[in-house]
């Protein structure tokens, strides 16, 4: 798409489309000036006739309004102009509506389409005619550049209906894979039926030869001497072209580009291997670790059956609470327990991808992908490294036609959109360097900030001049982007204006118009050696007030449908701004997934580990969540696949337009050999298979109702009784448009399964509807946010799109490479750590009332019961604050007022709590071992699941049921108020915020009831120290998970916050008081009186 590297900003909504030029002298384009008529209802494009002439709907006024709008005026509206009301006739080409006999004179229903007229039949060629016909509009008859026949070409006369029907979602083993059908899509077709279209394929294999077998095999070629040679000849073929596929162009074996070319040489046997494999955990670390979950289930059982028996007659409110809380902690571990029943590894193999899809001397057929960054605020998530990120992106290593990276500016800044122009023209010196020396990684920031010898393996002359120098040209890059950074702190009052004088058109941040940048990957942008670049797109979409945009899902809705406009291709990557391509091979390694042959067609994404840099070796506040990624997500893999998790992740783009996973249908079973007549057993099964039978199709036809792709026949019928035929034919399209909205253009390109945009298409068009499909209102009355793209109503919104796909029948796959695929950024500090579970843990309670709650939601479908129970305990974890801050508060009260929750324990009572302790760790030191997890890491886990629980969760409970029930918004603020300089100086910087109250409150109540209980039981003697042990323990376990919140309350130790001050202060003063009270020096029996020995007289 060329845009003459302008940007391109408009809103359909008000009709308009400017183009500003920022290099140059500002120049403002309407759409009238680029591409002609405009039609004065829905502001498209009007279509030129057949004969060269613009459409004419009315002959009276000649009132500018396109074929869209004129067929439907006449089919829902008055059927009158809008300017002289004069009734609107019927145009050759268009449908009849009620009235139109007596005035139609000519009928064209045989002239339509022509599909005998081109020799490319095949679904993809036909809907990319339909998707150029639709964005070549104004060029005329002529045929398009791509020799590509469109619809007003084709003619249903040619049809064949004697090849059988498949849909997306259906495939039937009795058919040919490589036999396909076609369904015309509603805004083709305009006829009573819908025909396949039949197409040849050079890979179908010819009939068998009939022999005799009389005669002798050499007769027919096997067996003889020619035979042999043939198959030595063939064999020695195949090896030498396996060199020269592994080897990379060099020439071995003795072939040639001939033989390479081979029509009748297959594949290699390499190349015929799937493309990654699954790894199962070794049976001696995993059955273990089974039988150790059976036992302490069973302890758990005994624990209860005590517990509920004996309960603690003078402390009944104590011992009620804690066996509350214990039942619902028990409740939740087999919500997470048993998701990892299956855990399993992956290994793929990126030879075999090459082999398969990469042959020398050919184009790579490699599946390309659309890269998406979503940023939001430039002051919050700094330009350097969101350019980082991108530089990464547009370095790697993939075919580079096949890469599209897109950046959403959700905030409509200037400085974003700079900063980017920047990234662009480094970006022409930065990426043929990574290629030419095969760095790792490729985020520049990140690259020269490593500790390691960069000269390691490399062995080019010009490696360390060239280093040099784009490390300069980097540190230059900083100083620019640094600069835009300080300028754009002070805004100027009349808004910021463009380098031609024009102002920006997002100076109103919640009132702009759309905006879109193709910055790289159009006509004459190259690198400095003169090779092209992956494209580089900004996008903004537009927003108005009075209009909800649902945050980061739907600026990321936006991001997939301007992509299905401008490339379409059939693979999508997401990634935060934060978040940068770490592995130059990600991609590769995801479509060993996606692309195998065998089992990519049911993958819906592959989900890559988040790893963080910049964090301590300690790793204080658990920001890894190693816990998490090595050893849950393993186990959810197993399954049927992880939960997304919000970034690096790879998905299939007809996944995310709400299809449903394909189905393969199971060969037809034996039947019985015993006479029906004679075997009643026979018939009544035979009646029982009809029922059941009936009663599937039943429930195929309901839960796929909503979900079933375009391609699928259903809801095309050949005539309703009392309807008229041509509405009819329309009901598609209608269905379709309220579905994915008002655009033929992205309606046409969901047909394309393989992506691609016809290459003769225009730029104005594509421009055109790119602007389109990110207007503020183009998602109303439709499914999007419901049943297409990301989720709404929620903003943890990773969770809930990832849950709709895998109740569609999708399975995903968790991907971890040697090499961390991403690496991002993590909020190390205490405050900021607590702020983003706040987030996520509302987001979960948002999911829990929402009608997409997974306890109700999504049965009958393709979701599996112990996948459910994954997306059960992610949505309900945040009940959990509320019986974890009961069970922290226990201890406390039990060594001030001398209680405790259990009864003097027998001999049994003290087996089964030593076996329940015993069996908790033994599960823990078994996780560790078959996920490869440190004990560190899990200790840190543990410690902020108890801090997070006693304080995000807790909030973010209370918030989600103000949300729903009240509909209040609360918002619990940040602020800095101090920090220090060095390598992890966030980690110490304090922030005041009110979620540190609740764990702050324990955590000074435990340290006392810790220091009453001990001079408690130094008062009464030696009696009291044994019931005091249990007390002890009990408080000492809040105070060691709760101890990291204690180090972050500290800071460093040179300088210690105010606010420690005011607390100690509040402490100690709460401390003298109980103390005062409790006097342990004076006896409990009262005063005692004694005759003093001394004679004072």
């Amino acid at each position: 798409m060329d845009t003459a590297g302008r940007l391109v900003a408009g809103s359909h909504n008000r009709n308009e489309f400017v183009l500003i030029n920022a290099d140059e002298i500002g120049r403002v384009t309407s759409v009238k000036e680029l591409s002609g008529q405009i039609c004065q209802i829905c502001g498209d494009e009007i279509e030129i006739t057949v004969d060269g002439e613009p459409f004419v709907a009315c002959n009276e006024c000649a009132f500018p309004v396109c074929r869209h709008c004129y067929e439907y005026e006449r089919r829902e509206g008055n059927q009158a102009c809008p300017q002289c009301k004069t009734r609107y006739k019927r145009i050759k080409g268009s449908p009849r509506v009620e009235g139109d006999e007596e005035e139609d004179e000519f009928d064209d229903l045989d002239n339509e389409f022509d599909y005998t007229s081109n020799d490319r039949r095949d679904p993809q060629h036909i809907a990319e005619a339909m998707l150029s016909s639709r964005l070549n509009v104004g060029r005329g008859g002529q045929p398009n550049a791509s020799g590509i026949t469109t619809p007003s070409e084709m003619d249903s006369s040619g049809l064949n209906p004697e090849i059988p029907l498949l849909t997306y979602g259906q495939e039937d083993d009795q058919i040919s894979a490589d036999q396909h059908a076609l369904i015309i899509p509603p805004v083709m077709g305009r006829g009573k039926r819908v025909h396949p279209i039949p197409f040849t394929d050079s890979s179908m294999s010819l009939p068998p030869r009939p022999m005799d077998p009389k005669k002798d095999l050499a007769v027919y070629g096997y067996g003889s001497v020619a035979w042999k040679e043939r198959m030595e000849d063939w064999r020695k073929r195949q090896n030498d072209r396996l060199q020269v596929v592994r080897h990379q162009g060099e020439n071995g074996g003795g072939n040639n580009g001939d033989e390479l070319d081979d029509p009748d040489l297959p594949k290699m046997d390499e190349g015929r291997q799937p493309l990654s494999r699954k790894l199962p955990i070794p049976s001696s670390k995993i059955n273990p670790y089974r039988l150790i979950i059976l036992l302490r289930i069973a302890v758990l059982g005994l624990f209860f059956h005590y517990r509920i028996l004996h309960p603690v007659n003078d402390a009944y409110g104590l011992w009620l609470t804690s066996i509350i809380c214990e039942i619902w902690f028990a409740v939740s571990w087999i919500f997470d327990q048993f998701p990892k029943w299956l855990p399993i590894e992956r290994e793929t193999y990126l030879d075999r991808l090459s082999l398969r899809y990469e042959k020398e001397g050919k184009p790579s057929e490699l599946a390309p992908i659309d890269i998406f960054v979503s940023t939001v605020d430039p002051m919050k998530e700094p330009p350097l490294i969101t350019a980082n990120t991108v530089l990464s992106i547009l370095a790697v290593d993939y075919p580079i036609d096949k890469v599209a990276c897109y950046v959403s500016d959700d905030g409509a800044a200037m400085l974003t959109f700079e900063a980017l122009s920047e990234t662009s023209e480094f970006a022409r010196k930065w990426v043929p360097f990574c290629k030419k020396f095969n760095i790792e990684p490729r985020a520049p920031e990140w690259y020269f900030a490593q500790k390691v010898d960069y000269l390691k393996d490399k062995v080019h002359p010009t490696f360390v001049r060239e280093r040099r120098a784009i490390k300069r040209e980097y540190e230059e890059f900083k100083v620019r982007i640094n600069g835009l950074v300080s300028m754009a702190q002070k805004v100027p009052e009349e808004g910021w204006t463009m380098q031609d004088g024009t102002p920006w058109p997002g100076n109103n941040v919640r009132d702009h118009p759309g905006m879109i940048q193709v910055f790289l990957g159009h006509n004459g942008v190259r690198d400095i050696e003169g090779n092209e670049l992956p494209r580089l797109i900004y996008v903004s979409r537009e927003k108005r007030p009075g209009f909800e945009h649902h945050k980061k899902a739907g600026a990321m809705n936006s991001l997939v449908r301007v992509s299905a406009v401008i490339s379409n291709a059939p693979y999508l990557l997401n990634v935060d701004c934060d978040h940068y391509i770490n592995n130059s091979k990600a991609l590769r390694e995801a479509m060993c997934f996606m692309m195998d042959p065998t089992s990519g067609k049911k993958i819906c994404y592959v989900q890559f580990p988040q790893r963080f840099d910049g964090i301590d070796r300690h790793d204080r506040y658990s920001n890894r969540n190693v816990v998490f990624f090595d050893i849950n997500m393993k186990g959810l893999d197993g399954i049927q696949g992880p939960i997304y998790v919000g970034t690096g992740c790879v998905f299939r783009r007809q996944a995310l337009y709400g299809y449903d996973a394909p189905v393969k249908k199971k060969a037809p079973g034996k039947t019985c050999n015993c006479l029906p007549k004679l075997c009643c057993f026979c018939c009544g099964s035979k009646r029982k298979n009809r029922k059941g039978k009936s009663k599937d199709k039943k429930k195929t036809s309901k839960s796929r109702e909503a979900s079933t792709q375009i391609h699928a026949l259903e809801n095309i019928e050949e005539g309703i009784e009392g309807i008229d035929s041509e509405k009819t034919s329309l009901m598609p399209q209608i269905k379709f448009e309220k579905k994915f909205g008002q655009s033929p253009v992205f309606i046409a390109s969901t047909l394309l399964e393989e992506g691609g945009v016809p290459p003769g298409a225009t730029s104005a068009s594509l421009l055109k509807e790119a602007i389109h499909v990110i207007s503020c209102g183009y998602e109303d009355k439709t499914e999007w946010g419901k049943e297409v793209g990301w989720i709404y109503g929620s903003v943890t919104e990773d969770i809930l799109t990832g849950f709709k796909m895998h109740c569609h029948g999708w399975r995903s796959v968790y991907c971890i490479p040697r090499r961390p695929a991403f690496k991002g950024s993590a909020p190390i500090n205490l405050s900021d750590r607590l702020h983003q579970v706040l987030r996520w843990a509302l987001g979960s309670v948002e999911i829990f009332f929402s009608r997409h709650c997974p306890i109700w939601y999504g049965y009958g479908c393709g979701l599996k019961p112990l996948e459910r129970f994954s997306y059960i305990n992610s949505v309900v974890y945040p009940l959990t604050s509320i019986p974890l801050v009961a069970y922290c508060t226990l201890p406390a009260v039990c060594l001030l007022t001398g209680k405790f929750i259990v009864p003097e324990i027998s001999n049994y009572a003290s087996i089964v709590f030593m076996s329940l302790f015993i069996s908790i760790a033994v599960t823990s030191i078994l996780e560790m071992q078959w996920g490869g997890v440190g004990i560190d890491d899990w200790w840190r886990n543990e410690q902020f699941w108890v801090i997070g629980g006693v304080s995000s969760h807790l909030f973010a409970l209370f918030q989600g049921l103000l949300k729903v029930l009240a509909g209040v918004n609360t918002n619990f603020t940040v602020t800095s108020k101090g920090g220090d300089d060095g390598e992890f100086s966030e980690l110490y910087l304090f922030k005041w915020t009110s979620l540190l109250i609740p764990p702050l409150t324990l955590l000074i109540i435990n340290i006392i009831g810790v220091i009453v209980g001990v001079s408690d039981a130094i008062n009464n003697g030696y009696e009291s120290w044994g019931p005091l042990f249990g007390k002890l323990f009990f408080a000492l376990w809040v105070i060691v998970h709760l101890y990291p919140f204690l180090k972050g309350m500290m800071g460093k130790q040179n300088g210690v916050p105010t606010i420690i001050v005011v607390w100690s202060i509040l402490l100690a003063s709460i401390f003298s008081l109980l103390w005062v009270r409790i006097n342990p020096f004076l006896s409990r029996d009262g005063i005692v009186l004694e005759v003093c020995g001394l004679d004072c007289n």
